[in-house]
């Protein structure tokens, strides 16, 4: 992204095709004038105002309700404005025409929100909450994302980093006094409070990753011999056919995928071949993949026919395993911990989606502190654990306070405060234009 702050923007931030209204944005110094050259002047700022829209000939573009917007006090902390046009495709693109002629230009993704973490609106982890919370399927994925934007972890991070800037400042006090006799304890309750930051930043990391399971979706593989009904399970809990039903052995051949929601978090359910010996070269290569998705699966739920036994499961990675005995239907008991179902007449569905369902929240779990929610800040993070580790180490106050300021730098990283602009181009182009 090449962004020119100096610039006025403009985006449609409302979605595209057939509406009844839409939403245009207008960010930067000469947003007032343009709202003078379309309606007449500004409405009073804040406050929405029924205007006929001109363009520079005096033709009515449209009647739309205008906003004025003035910094600071505005989403991206500049004069800005906002158009609540009629969505027709004629009188949008010819509003954006005369707004091009009048000086402005198109946003490019993420400039809106970009323009907010420079001009102080919101730290980097709130700018990212934006994304997610644009990006959110589920109700649990839009609480986060909101906790996330209501700055939970942000000041979590400030509050670490205030920490550190203190325990940096007594280490500097020693380095440039080193004659003074500084109190014995001062060193003592230094290394007493970084042992204790250190402690939280690693259980803060130790957090099962459900902040990033949560955004990403998590992903179940549903596995077992051929002919137990795993496709026919996977269309149940979908709601829709997604995979072949055949009663010929070796019919799913590779891993199909379908996206569903499971208590509130989107989980991707996986349908693989049927685990067993054999010659046929392209269904030993669907076995071999289903091995491998149950290995790398968050959950692994095995089915089996209830009128058969259970044989040595795969190797499962460590993942949850939910054990299910289909084709209850057809007579037979489920072993201890299996839960019977039949995917043909649906008996059973709802206990397994109910399980399935809590299993989805115990992994993302957001209870406690607020989670990390992507690989950036868990890089960023490690690496501050790892300084603070060095720090604890460091026999003189020059090394400690060299490992306590590269602590305070890899902190600074997540929340946009130090070294940044190397990543706010990668953050912010995955927006949509309107924001």
């Amino acid at each position: 992204m090449i962004l020119r702050e100096a610039d006025t923007i403009f985006a449609l931030a409302s979605g595209a095709g057939r509406a009844a209204i839409a939403v245009m944005r207008i960010s930067g110094p000469v947003s007032g004038e343009l709202l003078d050259a379309l309606c007449g002047g500004r409405p009073e700022p804040r406050r929405a105002s029924l205007r006929r829209l001109r363009d520079g000939a005096g033709e009515v573009l449209d009647q739309a309700m205008v906003l004025w917007l003035p910094g600071p006090r505005s989403y991206s902390g500049e004069d800005s404005a906002e158009l609540h046009l009629h969505a027709g495709r004629a009188v949008v693109s010819g509003v954006a025409d005369v707004l091009v002629r009048f000086g402005a230009r198109p946003a490019e993704p993420g400039e809106f929100t970009r323009r907010a973490f420079l001009n102080g609106r919101m730290d980097l982890v709130e700018a990212e909450a934006v994304g997610d919370l644009v990006a959110a399927e589920t109700a649990e994925q839009r609480r986060q994302a909101l906790r996330q934007l209501d700055g939970a972890l942000g000041d979590l991070y400030r509050g670490w980093a205030a920490r550190l800037r203190l325990m940096l400042a007594e280490q500097e006090a020693l380095i440039d006094f080193p004659d003074e006799d500084l109190p014995p304890e001062t060193e003592s309750a230094t290394l007493t409070e970084l042992a204790a930051l250190h402690e939280a930043v690693g259980r803060h990391l130790d957090d099962g990753r459900r902040g990033e399971r949560l955004r990403e979706g998590l992903a179940f593989a549903v596995i077992g011999p051929p002919n137990v009904g795993k496709s026919s399970l996977v269309n149940a809990l979908a709601g829709r056919e997604v995979a072949i039903v055949s009663p010929l052995p070796g019919t799913t051949r590779d891993a199909l995928e379908t996206r569903v929601e499971l208590g509130g978090v989107p989980v991707t359910l996986v349908d693989t071949a049927g685990l067993r010996e054999t010659g046929d070269v392209v269904e030993a290569e669907g076995v071999r993949r289903a091995r491998a998705r149950a290995a790398s699966a968050d959950l692994v739920v095995s089915v089996y026919d209830i009128r058969g036994g259970i044989d040595a499961p795969p190797d499962r990675g460590g993942a949850r395993e939910v054990l299910v005995a289909n084709k209850a239907d057809l007579g037979g008991s489920a072993p201890d911990g299996a839960l019977a179902v039949s995917a043909a007449t649906g008996a059973g569905l709802d206990r397994l989606l109910a399980r399935l369902a809590a299993e989805a929240r115990a992994l993302t779990d957001a209870a406690g502190p607020p989670p990390l929610t992507r690989a950036r800040h868990r890089a960023a993070l490690r690496e501050t654990a790892e300084r603070l580790a060095g720090a604890r180490q460091a026999a003189w106050p020059e090394l400690r306070a060299e490992d306590l300021r590269l602590a305070l730098r890899a902190l600074g990283r997540v929340t946009g405060e130090v070294g940044v602009e190397d990543i706010l181009d990668t953050i912010f182009a995955q927006f949509c234009i309107g924001k």
